[in-house]
């Protein structure tokens, strides 16, 4: 049984002189079918991210294995890949083959998976890997989406071996990334920040804003950007991970266990007022009298979409998972589908479906087998709007990361826009729920060649274009001394 397990891992192996600049070149007598990259935010599941690390820096080369607390992805991903194209250039057949087959596996809550997927799409890399996607947040909704399951995985030997298998054997699946950029006036005192960098999710750059030479920046305006794979949403569930996510920064001890965490997820959906909606929330925090929304259903048409006035929460979901494996859009007959000039849900067709829910109770209804929420518009852009109103704030949430969103006092503006970005490649397992435009697997239909958005750029301008480069993951997403990761998981 060891030497069966001593072979099977020498699939996975990469040598020291691909992995460290300056290393002595070896002739390698096997080369590995999957060779594999991990990045591990050791800060997630409690105890469980530390001993996964452990697990696998004993089955692989401890220098394959990344510790995401002290190794920043994108110098790990852009020293590896110089290292390899100057030994393709020198002859090294070894390494062009270690470069093809190069896969990634990353362990840690949605945050994290998220982190992982921006890096990898910025790095702009010559056959960029595709992903695998451990659970080890309270959500897991990356994961789940591609079979990967939605519960904290063993930290033994032999589980981490397991998911290896399924690792080399998973078939690669293209998703849509989305763009989203969140322009604000600037105060005319007090910080020149109008959030403060904490509260804002990683994946807007909470510590750098946007460069003054960018052509995304107006004058006058503070503007961020950043990119989502799963969903960004807004009201009453971005409320209750908020409260979670301020809770669990106050006490990390008391979140060491997933099924407690959920229990107290649950709970604050109760306190927080989710059930009993339209007792403890005025009509002021209902979508409709929050923001004016606009969707994009072809390229640079903009159109109103009307929100019901009950509606306390709006999702724009691009995979088939919210909520720890709930789909708030369901499963339409073909009937309501034609009848509604909507898609099946692929998670490569260049669309968002746009979903929203009146209270807790309304959410429930994802629990039983054909349940949903209200299906609002699938749609290639969409656009949020909002202006001096009752509230002064609201929450928002993009895959998992929630803040407090501050809102117009005057005559000013809060823009949020999101826009199909391109595409990652991710690693599914035959569990996965996720559906492709490709796959012959998938749900009949398909939207027509011409509405397909891979190519956006090509109906911009130069403008737009520069806008879109990058979510900035590789070059200004960096964790500054003295910030925990843990609140990724």
């Amino acid at each position: 049984m060891g030497d069966k397990s001593e072979s099977m891992l020498k699939d996975f192996h990469i040598p020291n002189y691909i992995l460290t600049p300056g290393s002595e070149v070896h002739d390698a007598s096997h080369v590995p079918a999957c060779p594999v990259l991990v990045f591990i935010n050791s800060k997630s599941g409690g105890q469980l991210g530390g001993e996964l690390l452990s697990t696998y820096q004993t089955l692989l080369n401890k220098n394959q294995v990344f510790d995401l607390g002290e190794k920043a992805p994108d110098k790990v991903l852009h020293q590896l890949y110089v290292t390899l194209e100057t030994l393709k250039y020198s002859g090294d057949v070894f390494a062009a083959e270690i470069q093809k087959r190069l896969r990634i596996i990353v362990a840690g809550g949605d945050g994290t998976a998220s982190w992982l997927l921006g890096v990898v799409s910025d790095l702009k890399l010559p056959q960029p890997p595709p992903i695998a996607t451990v659970p080890l947040g309270t959500g897991n909704n990356l994961p789940f989406s591609f079979g990967w399951g939605k519960k904290n995985p063993g930290t033994d030997r032999q589980s981490v071996m397991s998911f290896l298998y399924h690792v080399r054997t998973a078939k690669e699946m293209k998703i849509d990334s989305w763009h989203i950029i969140m322009r604000m006036r600037s105060p005319k005192e007090g910080s020149c920040d109008p959030i403060a960098p904490l509260e804002l999710p990683h994946s807007l750059h909470a510590f750098h804003r946007v460069s003054e030479s960018d052509k995304l920046n107006m004058e006058g305006y503070d503007t961020y950007r950043g990119g989502f794979w799963n969903y960004f949403s807004m009201g009453m569930d971005a409320q209750v991970s908020y409260a979670f996510h301020s809770e669990r920064k106050l006490h990390p001890e008391k979140f060491k266990n997933q099924l407690a965490n959920q229990s107290t997820y649950l709970k604050l959906g109760c306190t927080q007022g989710w059930f009993c909606a339209s007792l403890f929330h005025p009509a002021s925090r209902n979508i409709a009298q929050l923001t004016k929304v606009k969707i994009m259903k072809k390229q640079g048409q903009w159109e109103e979409l009307c929100i019901p006035r009950c509606i306390r929460s709006i999702i724009c979901l691009n995979l088939p998972s919210f909520s720890g494996g709930l789909n708030p859009w369901g499963t339409p007959s073909t009937g309501k589908l034609r009848d509604r000039d909507l898609t099946p849900p692929y998670v490569d067709d260049g669309f968002l479906e746009i979903v929203g829910f009146r209270n807790a109770w309304h959410g429930l209804v994802l629990l039983s087998p054909n349940g949903h929420g209200t299906r609002l518009a699938q749609a290639n852009g969409v656009r949020f709007e909002f202006h001096k109103g009752a509230a002064d704030h609201t929450f928002m949430r993009i895959d998992g990361e929630p803040w407090k969103q501050p809102l117009p006092v005057d005559d000013d503006t809060v823009v949020v826009e999101i826009s199909h970005f391109g595409q990652v490649n991710m690693l599914a397992t035959p569990l996965c729920r996720s559906k492709s435009v490709y796959d012959p697997s998938s749900p009949a239909g398909s939207r027509d060649e011409e509405d397909d958005s891979n190519d956006d750029d090509h109906s911009e301008n130069s403008e737009d274009r520069e806008e879109r480069r990058k979510f900035g993951a590789a070059s200004t997403f960096k964790l500054p001394e003295g910030v925990d990761i843990a609140h990724l998981s």
